[in-house]
């Protein structure tokens, strides 16, 4: 079989590290035997739901972000499609924070989302959450190790469930202990570094619902 990637705004949103994210699902799909497509779709590009089985959604500065914000609007309706059918993604920090309801960034601008998860980002004055940090998920009962380097705080909706409880470190705000999010067939993180190297448990986790998903798709 041949897995699909979208690369949604990997030439602008792929800051601290996280094309490693991708490069670690290449390897573990390598490691099963399974073919992997890569398409970057960025700003302009038509995104078509039933293309792809997997969407990494990594993070950028404030500028990109803007550019980003006001693109994704023309692809709101299919992002939504792809993860309301089951589709995968993996969003990191400021794509994490593009799939809520909106972000305010550090000028206190308010940046729209989509709105395709429950939940919203706030800004601080004169503070970043930096360092070291640890989550465990009860649903899979693992743990997560990375690191956290993020001034904006999320906090999630009702029924919206964080990719793990705060260990160690600050997770999305600092105040409820939450880190990520995770929605359906979405896992989203702080965790830069990237994520998925320190957590090759995840990484697996993320393609076998990737593989379902496309076998889904086609019966």
């Amino acid at each position: 079989m041949k897995l699909k990637i979208c690369h949604l705004y990997g030439n602008l949103m792929n800051t601290y590290g996280d094309n490693g994210n991708l490069l670690m699902l290449k390897h573990h799909c390598k490691l099963k035997g399974i073919e992997v497509e890569t398409t970057i779709i960025s700003i302009g590009d038509k995104f078509n739901y039933h293309e792809f089985d997997l969407i990494m959604f990594g993070g950028g500065q404030d500028y990109e972000q803007k550019i980003v914000a006001l693109d994704m609007q023309s692809k709101k309706d299919q992002l939504i499609k792809f993860i309301n059918s089951g589709g995968v993604v993996l969003g990191i920090c400021g794509g994490f924070q593009l799939l809520g309801h909106y972000y305010i960034n550090n000028k206190g601008e308010k940046i729209q989302g989509i709105s395709a998860i429950d939940y919203y980002t706030i800004n601080q004055e004169n503070n970043r959450y930096v360092g070291d940090v640890e989550i465990y998920n009860e649903e899979f009962d693992e743990t997560y190790l990375g690191y956290e380097n993020h001034s904006g705080r999320t906090f999630l909706g009702e029924g919206v469930a964080p990719l793990g409880k705060v260990v160690k470190g600050f997770g999305n705000n600092s105040e409820d202990y939450t880190e990520g999010c995770h929605y359906k067939n979405v896992f989203c993180s702080y965790f830069h570094g990237p994520l998925l190297v320190k957590n090759q448990h995840l990484a697996d986790r993320i393609i076998d619902l990737a593989i379902d998903y496309h076998y889904k798709k086609i019966y």
